[in-house]
């Protein structure tokens, strides 16, 4: 897959079949659009084309620090999954305030019609572009033939029968929701971070602990709690369980993920993990002492081997 930042050094294609938006967790209503796009493209001979805005525009929109939409997917990450899916072409606008003041026409001309000369443009149900959103699917249509493309939309029928949304995602991961959200990302939820100093206090009661510090700060994280997890290590995948939260059983003072890997021994200090979500095994609780937390670990593990098991 080829990526671009910007469209000033996009290549003439044959037959671009195009589709734009944030696609924030490629979740399974993004992938019918992908699976569709590749469908045209291939009865065409032609190459797929996927225009997606970074920052997301809600961070650039926001009014402040603490709106800030937290994302399930870093740029990086949303790529990967995109060549995965196997799209040919990934073109990064930069959003900016400037940028957001584009009008709809001057987007479509700028850049579906003189840069990238779109010949087919796919897009979701209700999806809007353009300053304030005031371009849809509607204005797309009735222009289709003046700019010179065909544009399809996919209804939210076609889509699913619940209207799957990053937003939907989001806030069932806030709940704690594993289980819906990895339903409507069709994958495990995954947090990629380093492995920092602990307090290493899972040492002395048979639990040792990696201190995870995830790479982007914007990536969302899910609910405090404890989760059953595989655990990604130098390509290797383990099995484990993490917990998210403030550790009140010993007085934790700053939100911490840590990690337990099953059957694990090894120094990985400063080394990268890939945790994949794949249940909630209780929420975080406050116990009385640490006895009582070590017995509470024996069983989370067991509960966590029997999910992952199955």
């Amino acid at each position: 897959m080829n990526i671009y930042s910007g469209v000033d050094d996009f290549p003439d294609l044959k037959y671009p079949v195009v589709t734009s938006g944030t696609f924030d967790g490629v979740h399974i209503g993004h992938q019918k659009i992908l699976s569709r796009i590749k469908e045209i493209a291939g009865n065409a001979n032609g190459e797929t084309v996927l225009i997606t805005f970074w920052p997301h525009p809600r961070i650039v929109l926001s009014s402040g620090k603490n709106h800030q939409i937290k994302l399930l997917s870093s740029f990086d990450e949303k790529a990967a999954l995109l060549e995965r899916f196997g799209i040919d072409h990934l073109v990064k606008i930069p959003f900016t305030p400037e940028f957001s003041e584009l009008s709809s026409a001057e987007f479509v001309e700028k850049y579906l019609v003189k840069r990238i000369k779109t010949k087919k443009l796919v897009i979701g149900y209700n999806h809007r572009f353009g300053k304030n959103r005031e371009g849809s699917f509607d204005y797309l249509a009735k222009n289709a033939k003046f700019y010179g493309f065909e544009v399809e939309e996919i209804s939210k029928q076609d889509l699913d029968h619940v209207a799957i949304s990053s937003t939907t995602i989001r806030n069932a991961l806030a709940q704690g929701d594993i289980s819906h959200a990895n339903l409507y990302l069709g994958r495990p939820y995954d947090l990629t971070g380093q492995v920092i100093k602990g307090n290493q206090l899972g040492r002395e009661i048979g639990f040792p602990t990696a201190n995870l510090q995830i790479h982007d700060p914007l990536k969302l994280i899910p609910a405090d709690g404890a989760y059953a997890v595989y655990v990604e290590h130098q390509g290797i995948k383990n099995q484990g369980m993490m917990n998210i939260g403030f550790r009140p059983t010993v007085d934790g003072k700053k939100r911490a993920i840590e990690v337990h890997i099953f059957n694990f021994d090894q120094e990985i200090y400063q080394q990268t993990l890939k945790i994949q979500l794949i249940a909630q095994l209780r929420e975080e609780k406050k116990f009385n002492n640490m006895e009582e937390l070590q017995i509470q670990l024996s069983k989370d593990k067991d509960k966590a081997l029997q999910i992952l098991s199955t």
